[in-house]
């Protein structure tokens, strides 16, 4: 018999409220039906810290292992070792980092996730978090909240997107969209760093400039948004030099990995006032601990700049919908000897399905 372990997040009451929560351990993205009708035995559970943890007991004889990003299972090298009926790695949304991916082409495990399954999701994100930002909306709703009225404490720190130069660190699937939804607020450039230039026609549809070198490229801009994937030559890529070269008072939006970023670094440069503000959704370890620096850093200026939430740019109900599906197809096709979508593939009979995977500058 097939096992399938999945690692995913409680919804408790939520989760009732909401049969739509499909990324819950209570409503399994679907899967139990699946797993019922096809004989299959599947484990789901949220406890995955720790030796004695559920994960680390039952990934020892599963055959497939589906986890999310917003509460991921880190399949390290040591968990291998130990894993040894797997065979397939499914990561129910867009980002396999919480895989060794080096330590399963050893042992020829596949690693697939549900690619584009969010990327229209983290965009909206993106945009939104940019104008939180920008128009200071954070200390200004908490004012009203906590019953007061004082226009000029916000308004201090209260810009326009209008007019700003705005610029993704990664143009693929997500960072294109960005710019894409970024065109109508008449900014004064968009910019992009990536590995590779976009296709002309694309480029001349969003307005977009490519900047070839990373210090030209991040000084140049107001704003930055991290829309790239993470490995060995982006993890730690915003970090106190990378963060000197930006301007004084710009804006910082990461909805990409934590790790792309030295938290500690960033928080400095908010509390400092040399960044304006962070925020994003993603953070170096999650769930993040409760002290973590980026819960409470603040502008000094305004008392705000922090517009961090939980991971939840891709997890909208929408896009819970298409990674659930996705996930479950990738499942049916490698049961029953189907190949798999290219593009869902990140790893292969041992080597790496995409070209380069794992040591590109910027994005896939």
């Amino acid at each position: 018999m097939v096992k399938v372990l999945a690692i995913l997040y409680d919804g408790g009451v939520h989760a009732e409220q909401q049969p739509k929560l499909l990324g819950t351990t209570e409503n399994a993205l679907g899967l139990r039906p699946y797993c019922e009708k096809n004989g299959i035995e599947l484990v789901v559970t949220s406890d995955k810290e720790g030796p004695e943890s559920a994960f680390n007991k039952h990934i020892v004889d599963a055959d497939v292992l589906i986890t999310t990003p917003f509460h991921p299972g880190y399949l390290t090298r040591e968990l291998i070792a130990t894993a040894k009926n797997l065979k397939l790695a499914i990561t129910a949304g867009v980002g396999s980092d919480h895989v060794d991916l080096d330590a399963a082409n050893e042992r020829k495990i596949t690693v697939a996730e549900v690619t584009g399954s969010n990327v229209v999701s983290v965009a909206e994100h993106v945009l939104m978090t940019i104008l939180v930002l920008v128009r200071n909306f954070v200390p200004a709703h908490d004012q009203i909240r906590e019953g007061g009225w004082e226009v000029a404490a916000v308004a201090k720190g209260e810009y326009d997107l209008e007019n700003k130069v705005v610029g993704t660190l990664g143009a693929g699937r997500i960072g294109y969209r960005v710019l894409q939804r970024l065109k109508p607020f008449d900014c004064k450039e968009l910019l992009y760093f990536d590995y590779t230039e976009l296709p002309a026609d694309a480029a001349k549809e969003v307005g977009a400039r490519r900047v070839e070198d990373l210090k030209d490229f991040l000084s140049q801009c107001d704003i930055v948004t991290l829309n790239c994937p993470l490995h060995e030559g982006t993890k730690g890529i915003i970090n106190k030099e990378t963060l000197s070269y930006m301007k004084q008072g710009a804006w910082l939006v990461n909805t990409a990995r934590g790790a792309l970023c030295v938290a500690e670094d960033v928080a400095e440069a908010v509390n400092s006032g040399k960044l304006a503000g962070y925020g994003g959704d993603v953070w170096p370890k999650q769930p993040a601990p409760a002290d973590h620096c980026w819960r409470k850093m603040a502008n000094p200026l305004t008392g705000g700049g922090n517009a961090m939430v939980p991971h939840m740019s891709g997890t909208s109900l929408d896009a819970q919908i298409r990674y659930a599906n996705g996930a479950i197809t990738i499942l049916d096709n490698w049961r029953n000897g189907k190949p798999q979508t290219p593009s869902d593939l990140i790893t292969i009979d041992g080597a790496y399905a995409t070209k380069a995977y794992g040591q590109r500058a910027a994005t896939k």
